[in-house]
Order: C-alpha cells, then structure tokens, then sequence
C-alpha cells in the first residue's frame, strides 16, 4: 500500500491551544460537516462517513541514547466511498 500525505502540521503548542483546535474537529464530526485543515498555502478538506474506524494509540518510543518519547495520536480511518461499520469493545477516556 503506497502512502500520499496530504496535509502535515506539526508545531509546539500549549495544551489550551490543542483542545480548541481538538474541540473544532469534534464540532465538524457531531454536526456531520467536512473537517477542513489549513497552513498557510496547504490546505484538505475530509468529509468523514457517519461511522469512520476511530483509533487511539499511546507510545513510548526509545532512541538508542535511552531518552524516551510518548505520544498519544488519534486517528480517523475510512475506505474511500464507504460508510465505516462496527468496532470491537468500548472506549473511555479520562
């Protein structure tokens, strides 16, 4: 499987910050609308289907000098022209 991206940002910023813009893709998932994404001159658009795949992953990556990273990385997955089905178990964050 090849992959294209099709956006990327990446850029430190305060946790405030990360949950408005968390908060704006939440606003477009519950009201059904597009998720638009822009950076300057990049810019997608996505219109998820009424059930995408939803993954959550936590990880601790370790570099050869011993210092650590963790990352936690929400995701969105769907097949181009389809509806999403069921997953298995249930999820709860706190």
């Amino acid at each position: 499987m090849t992959e294209e991206v099709l956006f990327k940002f990446e850029r430190r910023m305060d946790r405030g910050e990360i949950a408005d813009y968390l908060r704006s893709v939440a606003d477009a998932l519950d009201g059904g609308d597009p998720v638009s994404l822009e950076s300057g001159s990049d810019s997608v658009t996505m219109d998820p289907p009424t059930r995408p795949t939803f993954e959550i992953k936590a990880e601790r990556e370790v570099e050869g000098s011993g210092a650590a990273e963790l990352s936690v990385e929400f995701e969105l997955e769907w097949d181009e022209g389809e509806s999403g089905d069921e997953g298995d178990g249930d999820l709860r964050i706190g």
